[in-house]
């Protein structure tokens, strides 16, 4: 009896080391390698993808959290109107440069899918996305510095409470 359990347990092992050594299976038929689906539906919506999380754990609240969270934390109707225009002028400008992170990584996806990828095109095409990256995490970043003029202390204490980040930040941030 013991015998036989052995060659299942080396299969068993052998399919199990073998899984752990290839954690990018099934992403080879991704459009676009370096992107899923998700994070290609939340560039071309604008969603943060957690590009602004130093701002958010920090004590400054995005737009988009404090809109869905706007009942809670009673805003009134100037406060609702100032961080929709904040929402709003941060979709208009981070939409694009999602769209134009997806255009630079199918790019350098197609360089190496065709194989025409060189050193300098190489060079090129990770400076390009890096540069739009910093753009877009800077674009949800300052709206989140902006929110702090519009809530009030209180508001804002409320904010992190609702999301779970305890009874508040040590700092209150306002401008």
């Amino acid at each position: 009896m013991t015998m036989k359990i052995w060659p299942l347990i080396a299969s068993i092992a052998f399919v199990t080391s073998v899984h752990a050594q290839t954690p990018y299976a099934g992403m080879q038929s991704r459009s676009i390698k370096a992107l899923s689906d998700q994070q290609i539906a939340d560039l071309n919506a604008a969603r943060g993808m957690g590009l602004a999380l130093a701002a958010e754990l920090n004590g400054y609240p995005g737009p988009s959290h404090v809109l869905e969270l706007a009942d809670k934390l009673e805003l009134s109707a100037d406060q609702r109107a100032g961080m929709q225009r904040l929402f709003d002028s941060m979709k208009a400008e981070a939409m694009p440069l999602g769209a134009k992170l997806i255009e630079q990584e199918a790019e350098l996806d197609k360089q190496f899918a065709t194989r025409t990828v060189t050193p300098e095109s190489l060079k090129a095409s990770t400076a390009a996305v890096a540069t739009t990256q910093g753009m877009l995490r800077e674009t949800h970043l300052k709206y989140h510095l902006s929110t702090g003029s519009i809530l009030t202390p209180a508001q804002m204490t409320k904010y992190a409470e609702l999301r779970g980040y305890g009874s508040g930040h040590k700092r209150q941030h306002h401008h």
